[in-house]
């Protein structure tokens, strides 16, 4: 088998295996990172080129959202070709540079993968229409005639994410299913094809050199038998953790397990990434058992408010759910699918100050981080985007989710007064305001004040801290209401989460703090500290 240079690559503490059970990972939305070709749209180029800036900041890999050949009505999320480059992203040459060029600087490469659902371009969805019913494609995907007397309604009551009925008739009168926009079309995973097809895709991808996968809906893939009702209307969420007959169902293990086989097949710890929307932690941790995958999107702590109680049962509950599977807990505060934790918490100059102190409180937590392109800037949300130029297509769907996704997708700035901020040469594809300017790259860079340095000074201590990262526990000390501390070893985090200061004894020699401090014994008011006692 091929070696490769990741097979060697360092970890946040040392050389032993299982880097990812503390790493820092990087999310990049292709579309707004880096634009290469000045055409407004960011690239795999732009990416490559940009990867001294994530090495420098101090992350260990970088996850990279879609990029596959696709009609991009999701985003890329629609995937008509697994082993295909998308020619507003490049090609797979330079999928293939960019993975070399992470592994020269050391760091590793993560990719997005959809099985939940392609676009109704990939030729088995074409070929199953052009087939009619009865035909061996169309039980790749769930066709089904519809009720009623005609077979005018749906054969469910299910909706889609996105809002109005999870089925769309074809010209022959059967229907489809798709949890999410019309043009993705849901695979059977019943079927022994569906499940070859995805493991020769990740042997695809693994050959190439990368570290791992991020599974897009990984909670979706296997539906209750026989479809059945939900039974009610309430309209369903495209982040929640409601109990449903399409999610969470158990016949998803054994899918993982097969994939798992796949990546030990490789050395280098190749690892597999779960987004899994569950209606708890323990719900979660099933689907990091030793043969299953590594890691899981901790979403119930990223639904989370500021509230230091609330944060700390939130952090109990994830540690408690992941020890018994023996999984690193992950901590994430925002990524391409919701409100930038800056404006949840409040905006303006309370929310940076609580996404600053929550960024300290975050990397000071046993496991894996992740970090989504522009956080460590102190990006908000663009909340007044024309409705012209939005994307989503939840925003287009009168019964729908909110649409505010392309609000967190706006391409991010790296230098000059006037947008595109050195995102490329020919604008941008999202609009940026103008108050970005003083959020680049360029701007921060230097100004120990600045959010960046704040997240390029926490991510060099927890790289040297070994109590930082690894472990499955904290120590949690007493503290004042609305307050929390906790102890790792030698090193403590204090957090205020309360509007106003809080007076509490110094916990020794302050490492990082997230506000200017005066008198030591005081934290300031939505604020973290890094201790060395």
């Amino acid at each position: 088998m091929t070696q490769h240079l990741a097979d060697a690559l360092p970890t946040p503490s040392g050389t032993r295996p299982g880097w990812w059970r503390e790493a820092v990972i990087y999310q990049v939305y292709p579309r707004s990172f880096a634009d290469s070709n000045g055409d407004g749209m960011g690239d795999l180029e732009g990416i490559r080129r940009r990867l001294p800036y994530l090495r420098d900041l101090g992350v260990d890999a970088v996850w990279l959202s879609p990029f596959y050949a696709s009609p991009q009505a999701d985003a890329g999320y629609d995937v008509a070709d697994y082993r295909a480059i998308d020619p507003m992203f490049g090609t797979l040459h330079d999928a293939d540079a960019v993975i070399r060029e992470a592994h020269a600087l050391g760091l590793r490469i993560i990719v997005d993968l959809v099985p939940n659902h392609c676009s109704d371009q990939h030729e088995w969805f074409k070929q199953a229409l052009r087939e009619g019913p009865g035909t061996p494609l169309r039980e790749r995907f769930h066709f089904r005639p519809g009720r009623g007397a005609d077979g005018s309604e749906p054969p469910n009551d299910w909706e889609s994410i996105f809002g109005g009925p999870a089925w769309t008739r074809v010209a022959d009168g059967e229907w489809y299913l798709h949890l999410f926009a019309p043009e993705q079309p849901d695979f059977n995973w019943e079927h022994p094809a569906v499940q070859d097809e995805f493991r020769s895709i990740l042997r695809f991808w693994l050959d190439l050199g990368t570290d791992g996968f991020r599974i897009d809906v990984a909670h979706g893939l296997v539906k209750a038998p026989g479809l059945p009702d939900l039974g009610r209307d309430e309209q369903l969420k495209l982040l929640g953790n409601q109990v449903l007959p399409f999610f969470d169902q158990d016949g998803v293990h054994e899918i993982y397990r097969s994939w798992r086989t796949v990546l030990d097949e490789y050395a280098g710890d190749r690892i597999g990434v779960a987004e899994a929307w569950t209606p708890s932690a323990d719900r979660t941790a099933l689907y990091l058992r030793s043969d299953e995958l590594h890691q899981a999107f901790n979403f119930h702590y990223l639904n989370t408010g500021w509230d230091a109680e609330a944060l700390r049962g939130a952090i109990d509950d994830s540690l408690d759910a992941m020890r018994p599977v023996g999984a690193p807990t992950t901590w994430v505060l925002s990524n391409h699918d919701v409100v930038r934790h800056v404006t949840r918490y409040g905006g303006g100059d309370q929310g940076l100050a609580r996404a600053r102190a929550a960024a300290l409180l975050m990397l000071a937590l046993p496991g894996s981080a992740y970090v989504y392109q522009g956080e460590e800037l102190g990006l908000p949300e663009v909340l007044d985007l024309p409705d012209a130029v939005r994307q989503d297509p939840s925003f287009f769907k009168a019964n729908g989710q909110d649409g505010l996704r392309d609000g967190c997708r706006v391409p991010i700035p790296w230098s000059g007064t006037q947008a595109p901020y050195g995102f490329g040469d020919g604008g941008s594809w999202l609009p940026q305001p103008a108050e970005w300017a003083g959020l680049s790259v360029e701007a921060q860079s230097g100004d120990p004040a600045s959010t960046l340095e704040l997240y390029r000074a926490a991510l060099r201590i927890r790289r040297e801290r070994a109590e930082l990262g690894a472990g499955d526990a904290v120590e949690w000390l007493e503290a004042p209401a609305g307050v929390l501390a906790f102890r790792r070893g030698a090193f403590v985090c204090t957090v205020n989460t309360t509007g106003e200061p809080v007076r509490l004894p110094a916990a020794g020699e302050v490492l990082l703090s997230s506000a200017a401090l005066g008198d030591p014994d005081v934290l300031p008011a939505d604020s973290a500290v890094w201790w060395l006692g």
